[in-house]
């Protein structure tokens, strides 16, 4: 090496490449031996060479501690009420009187700000912190304690005094609680740690609680779900999946309800998928026990139970083992747990046999929870990267003055806004059911579009997100950048509360139980919005293209309903789609044609329309649903391997 370093000197003294060297300012780097000189031995001239150079630079920009001058700024969380104008300007368009209005949107201003500089903390820290279970006590006693994080305590008193369960059931904002609630949860729930899905269970065992009636021994019950007091209130969990079945809860629940001569009940089985498992309380399904030992099979089998988490003397779960925790792909903030219910002390809240029928209020609102959680988590991937696309430089220019890059953001935003608008009005139809207000017209709405707009919003989530970690490149990889996990989170929202085939086979049923009213209503409903912006020549071909949409999709319904179920189980999926993105087209036309609407929201419905809206017309036409598609599909998948 100190022969190569000799030549090396005589090199750069006598040729010239000395001069291109004498007119750059930067120091000479030379690589150091990996070798380590022996104790004591003298300096060899490679390291004389090595200390010249350093001292007469003065400083290295990589040697030992120092790894260069560049650090890359991270995009910054701002306030995501002022960054969202849709919501801003959805909430002054439709919100009413001028106190109501602007009582709402001071607090989600200051709610935001709050959520940008304390809250998002709070989440992170539950993500690096996730629970944990310790089964024993140092002494051996089985205690079966959840730990949670600190911040994950914090999240439930936040809930509570910022009414996050209660607003929904103040009256004092008549029909826009729920919109009033449900934007609140869409600023926080990004930044929730997953707290969004205990509120969502605690919102729909209240609803179920109101809906049969508020009364002993779920009257305190009510309270505390609904409560702005923290030391008062309580969350509730959902425990419903069993070993045999998630959604098909019918033939899948095999938990047992001994009847006490009190009046309560014993419940004894097996949950295998208990969500939010910290909760104070649960509804949970079971079958009644008659004397001889039998129970009804099936779901007119199955009867709703309430029940409360509690401790005996020795601080022993009563009637519960937690047998393990769930390790999830996400959400892994919250506890998820397998439990075994030997002996829980429940009461009956349904009519015997009536349980699925009785959680029919719950499914809804926790579908719509889940479908505001999507829409969030769509904002709030596409906030971060619009931010770091102006602190990044790429290729000699910022990342928000590469055309391109601006273009997948756009598309981001096409999509998120479809996204708000579809979650949005099922809030606002909700709203005018609970307040008394809902015609026939928005109560068939409201059945059909909500299994729509949570099955399509929580496929969107997933794409957007994944495109928005694309947008920050290898950080967007990086556990540590807290990126990730939004994606981990949001891969749940297309699962939980009913798959997306689930719950496109959920409105076939939807449509058959009304016997078509429900399309009927959907359809009326869409041309009148399209009649509102016919004058309005810059959306023209927008209106042309859903009013094209929605009559091929007539069309559809009128050769399906001739055909037989197998037909239109294979096109459930797509016509979900189509219902999900007609509709979706005709909310932001019609949010273009308000007064006060901008020349983005023109662009953004004439964009949304630019897709094919109306799937399920061309997939008929190409014959995807005939007879042989299913055993052609099966064919294809297993290719005769069974």
């Amino acid at each position: 090496m100190a022969a190569s370093s000799s030549i090396l000197s005589r090199r750069l003294a006598g040729s010239s490449c000395c001069r291109l060297w004498c007119g750059v300012t930067r120091p000479l780097v030379h690589i150091r031996s990996a070798s380590a000189a022996k104790p004591g031995a003298r300096k060899s001239d490679e390291e004389h060479l090595w200390e010249a150079a350093s001292g007469a630079a003065g400083h290295l920009s990589f040697s030992r501690a120092s790894v260069g001058s560049f650090f890359q700024d991270k995009p910054v969380l701002k306030n995501p009420f002022l960054e969202d104008a849709l919501l801003r300007g959805y909430l002054k368009r439709h919100l009413p009187l001028e106190s109501c209005s602007q009582a709402i949107l001071s607090d989600l201003n200051a709610f935001g700000e709050r959520v940008a500089k304390e809250i998002d903390f709070w989440g992170r820290e539950c993500e690096l912190n996730p629970p944990q279970l310790v089964h024993f006590d140092p002494w051996g006693r089985r205690v079966d304690h959840i730990v949670t994080s600190a911040a994950w305590k914090r999240l439930k008193d936040l809930s509570a005094q910022e009414g996050l369960v209660a607003i929904g059931y103040d009256k004092s904002f008549g029909e826009w609680s729920r919109i009033y609630q449900m934007t609140k949860l869409y600023i926080f729930s990004p930044s929730s740690g997953l707290y969004t899905c205990p509120l969502a269970m605690t919102d729909g065992a209240a609803k179920v609680i109101q809906s049969v009636g508020v009364s002993p021994p779920v009257e305190e019950a009510h309270g505390r779900l609904t409560s702005r007091q923290p030391e008062r209130f309580w969350t509730s969990g959902q425990w419903m999946t069993e070993r045999q079945g998630g959604s098909d809860v019918g033939t899948g629940t095999e938990t047992v309800a001994i009847p006490q001569t009190d009046g309560s009940y014993r419940l004894y089985g097996f949950k295998w998928f208990t969500s939010a498992t910290d909760a104070d309380m649960t509804l949970t399904l079971a079958r009644v026990q008659d004397r001889s030992g039998s129970t009804t099979p099936g779901s007119r089998g199955l009867s709703l139970f309430y029940a409360e988490v509690r401790r005996d003397e020795e601080g022993r779960l009563r009637g519960i083992e937690v047998q393990r925790l769930k390790d999830k792909l996400g959400t892994r903030q919250m506890p998820t747990a397998e439990l075994l219910l030997d002996g829980l002390p429940a009461y009956r809240l349904s009519e015997e046999g009536r349980g699925v029928a009785s959680i029919a209020n719950m499914l809804t609102i926790t579908r719509i929870h889940n479908s505001v959680s999507a829409a969030a988590a769509m904002r709030r991937v596409l906030q971060l990267a619009r931010d770091y696309a102006t602190r990044r430089t790429a290729f000699g220019k910022l990342l928000k003055d590469h055309p391109l890059h601006m273009q997948t953001l756009a598309r981001m935003e096409v999509e998120t806004r479809a996204a708000f608008l579809l979650v949005m009005d099922v809030c606002r139809l909700l709203g005018r059911e609970e307040s008394g207000l809902a015609s026939q017209l928005d109560v068939h709405l409201l059945r059909l579009l909500t299994p729509v707009v949570k099955l399509y919003t929580g496929k969107q989530a997933v794409a957007v997100v994944s495109e928005g970690l694309e947008s920050f490149g290898g950080q967007g990889y990086i556990e540590d950048t807290g990126m990730p996990g939004i994606l981990r989170d949001a891969q749940v929202l297309s699962i939980w509360e009913g798959t997306t085939n689930v719950l496109s086979l959920d409105v076939l049923r939807c449509v058959a139980r009304s016997s078509g009213m429900v399309l009927h209503a959907y359809t009326a409903h869409v041309k009148s919005l399209l009649a509102g912006a016919s004058g309005v020549s810059s959306l023209a071909p927008a209106v042309k293209a859903v009013g094209g949409a929605l009559s091929e999709l007539e069309h559809f319904v009128q050769i399906a309903s001739s055909r037989s179920s197998g037909y239109l189980e294979l096109a459930a999926r797509d016509l979900a789609y189509s219902l999900a993105r007609i509709y979706a087209g005709v909310l932001l036309i019609d949010h273009a044609c308000w007064k006060d609407a901008s020349p983005h929201d023109t662009y953004a419905a004439l964009r949304w329309c630019e897709q094919e809206l109306c799937l399920v017309a061309s997939k008929q036409k190409r014959g995807c649903y005939d007879s042989s598609s299913a055993s052609l599909d099966a064919a294809l998948v297993y290719d005769d391997l069974i």
